[in-house]
């Protein structure tokens, strides 16, 4: 990995509330490297959030019971995600199909959680 990358890969998935910067997981770019090959997407993903601060996490927490208190968003290991030319439900199965970590569905929010954490789904 190229540190400088790194930097500005962090910065651009700050908490966008905040403006907090966090190491991400580089696994969890892999992953997303990865999946973008297994959807055959022309398109870039669409992040609709990626690290987010102890604050921000329980803020959301408190409006939504989505959201976990020990969210791996707060350790930069998830990401929530879409992609202009793939279906949600097709972007879900590719995700599901990598058995790479956890997988979360979000229909009504048009988009795909994933993370480096245990393989799980919801």
């Amino acid at each position: 990995y190229l540190p400088d990358a790194l930097s500005e890969i962090n910065r651009v998935l700050r908490d966008f509330r905040t403006g907090d910067v966090f190491e991400m997981d580089p696994g969890l770019l892999d992953l997303l490297h990865r999946l973008h090959g297994l959807t055959g997407s022309s398109r870039p993903f669409q992040i609709i959030s990626a690290y987010r601060s102890p604050r921000t996490n329980r803020m959301l927490h408190e409006r939504s019971r989505g959201v976990a208190t020990k969210s791996l968003h707060m350790v930069g290991q998830a990401v929530d995600i879409r992609v202009a030319d793939v279906p949600l439900p097709q972007l879900r199965k590719a995700a599901l199909a990598m058995k790479a970590g956890g997988v979360g569905y979000y229909p009504g929010s048009n988009f795909v959680h994933v993370d480096t954490g245990r393989v799980r789904q919801w």
